[in-house]
């Protein structure tokens, strides 16, 4: 049960939270971005392509955010994390993210790798970046080990100049859990 909860715990967060139920993308939300883009493709395991028409400017700087994304996740400071989310994201709400990555960053210690990042779709305004992914935590007070592996995509949006994540897809597993040191 507690392998359970902390799974639940876990995957939410990798999700940026998801906020506020009203805020999140409705089904039929959901159902449009992935047959609009490509996120249903990646995320069931087809072979992932580089989008052709990224401009090398935008490439280097959607990717530069995606580093910093993570980089603020595994670094678990707050307010650099909260600078790479959208302030108006879909799929969940600003400020609730911000009360829920600080109790997460609390709680766990969490690191995430990512490989085979690539811009996976791209428009001018918006752009889907791919990656698989592994997360690696610990709980703090129980000293419980949890590992798991999967497929994101991570979509940006253009925001004042700057490329910020306005929602998450994430497929994952649970690959294995322990008892801590």
């Amino acid at each position: 049960m507690l392998k359970k909860s902390i799974l639940a715990v876990l995957t939410l967060f990798v999700l940026t939270a998801c906020g506020n139920k009203n805020d999140e993308l409705s089904a039929e939300e959901r159902d449009q971005v992935i047959e609009d883009g490509t996120v249903g493709f990646e995320m069931m395991g087809g072979d992932i392509e580089k989008a052709k028409n990224v401009p090398a400017g935008d490439e280097k700087a959607i990717l530069a955010a995606f580093d910093e994304y993570i980089a603020a996740l595994n670094a678990e400071e707050i307010g650099r994390y909260m600078q790479t989310i959208s302030k108006d994201p879909k799929g969940f709400n600003y400020d609730e993210d911000k009360t829920y990555a600080t109790e997460v960053f609390d709680q766990f210690d969490i690191k995430r790798d990512v490989a085979n990042v690539t811009i996976a779709k791209y428009e001018e305004k918006e752009a889907q970046v791919f990656a698989n992914m592994t997360m690696h935590s610990l709980q703090i007070e129980t000293n419980v080990e949890h590992e798991s592996a999967g497929r994101q995509v991570t979509v940006f949006v253009k925001e004042d100049g700057d490329w910020k994540v306005t929602s998450v897809f994430y497929i994952g597993d649970d690959t294995k859990s322990s008892t801590g040191k």
